[in-house]
């Protein structure tokens, strides 16, 4: 019997991280047997993205009409809400396809109350239908984290010198190397100084992080290059070799837990402010078990970086205390089951 086909709706909101999370996703999927038709409206960025694609991902371009018969599987990632004749099609199938929200990761409460609840959809094309609602979180009553089978290990694995070497850089003797992917309006200038007198090699990425750089003269001790557009396995092992890594959104945010380095969290800014509140909930889950004082400055330096505090970010906590911290907490992270084994078995459970 041929595997489910998967349908994975995807629309780029910002910055590609929605379509970074659905194509990692799809992937994954495949690689575990699935067929998988991932519907996006911009898929340009898979170009360096995912720049070999993948044998069991076809990419379709996002369309109102003539659409295909819909698959036994149809996810909405982030509520992206599906063509409407496609959902009348999925309406029309004597057995329709199981409907997924796949929704934004938070550590706040309401993810563990509302992970796996079903609602009934009372009118349009999908009248009649049920949709599923399917939260990645950080504790084993959610959805859990996207984590592809071997990825730890590699990422534990990778060599810094040869990932540099790959992509034509080297380190000086003695130099930490900091990654930097932020948004605009990031407060640069305070992490410059907090990274002043150490020999620092600031890696920046396409976009808000280099621009908040250029023609900006850098303290002692430090210098910048900018990197290219890097696929996601590369962005990946950037992530591991790295002393720090200042990273934003969603996807970056998760990869950067699995590589277990000293990271700080740039969060999605809402115009209605509840990003400080996730930011605090994600906070009081990293700050479990873990010695007070570390933690707390661990804390503090976050909300510097998100503006929330005066101070926090120089000096930073020790990376070599901060680095032990992080390893604990992935610790924790691996003994959930990732996202893509969760839902596998809630698809199957509801077929």
């Amino acid at each position: 019997m041929a595997a489910p086909l998967w349908d994975l709706f995807c629309r780029v909101i910002d910055n590609h991280g929605d379509l970074g999370v659905c194509w990692r996703l799809a992937v994954d999927l495949a690689e575990r047997g699935q067929r998988v038709r991932l519907w996006v409206d911009d898929a340009a960025a898979l170009a360096w993205m995912a720049p070999q694609g993948h044998p069991g991902v076809q990419v379709l371009r996002w369309q109102e009409d003539a659409l295909p018969t819909p698959g036994e599987v149809v996810v909405e990632a982030f509520g992206c809400d599906p063509p409407p004749a496609f959902v009348a099609a999925m309406r029309a199938e004597q057995r329709p396809p199981v409907w997924l929200n796949l929704e934004y990761l938070s550590a706040e409460p309401y993810v563990e109350r509302s992970h796996g609840l079903r609602s009934p959809v009372m009118s349009g094309p999908g009248a009649g239908l049920d949709k599923w609602f399917f939260y990645p979180g950080f504790t084993p009553a959610t959805g859990g984290l996207l984590r592809e089978p071997g990825r730890i290990e590699a990422l534990d694995t990778c060599a810094r010198d040869a990932w540099l070497a790959a992509w034509g850089l080297q380190a000086r003797p003695g130099e930490r190397l900091v990654s930097l992917f932020c948004y605009a309006g990031a407060p640069v200038d305070r992490l410059l100084a907090a990274l002043a007198g150490t020999p620092t090699l600031l890696l920046t990425t396409p976009g808000a992080a280099t621009a908040a750089l250029q023609g900006r003269a850098l303290p002692p001790g430090l210098r910048s290059l900018a990197l290219p557009w890097l696929p996601q396995t590369a962005y990946d092992q950037l992530l591991a070799v790295c002393d720090l890594n200042l990273v934003r959104g969603e996807d970056s945010f998760v990869r950067a837990q699995w590589a277990a380095r000293p990271f700080l969290w740039q969060i999605y800014v809402q115009d209605d402010g509840v990003h400080q509140a996730k930011l605090e909930a994600f906070l009081q889950r990293l700050r479990q078990d873990q010695p007070p004082a570390l933690a707390g400055a661990v804390a503090q330096a976050f909300r510097a970086w998100n503006g929330f505090a005066a101070d926090g970010l120089d000096p930073l906590p020790p990376l070599a205390d901060w680095q032990g911290l992080t390893r604990r907490w992935r610790s924790r992270l691996l003994t959930q089951v990732d996202l893509t084994t969760q839902l596998l078995a809630f698809v199957t459970e509801r077929r």
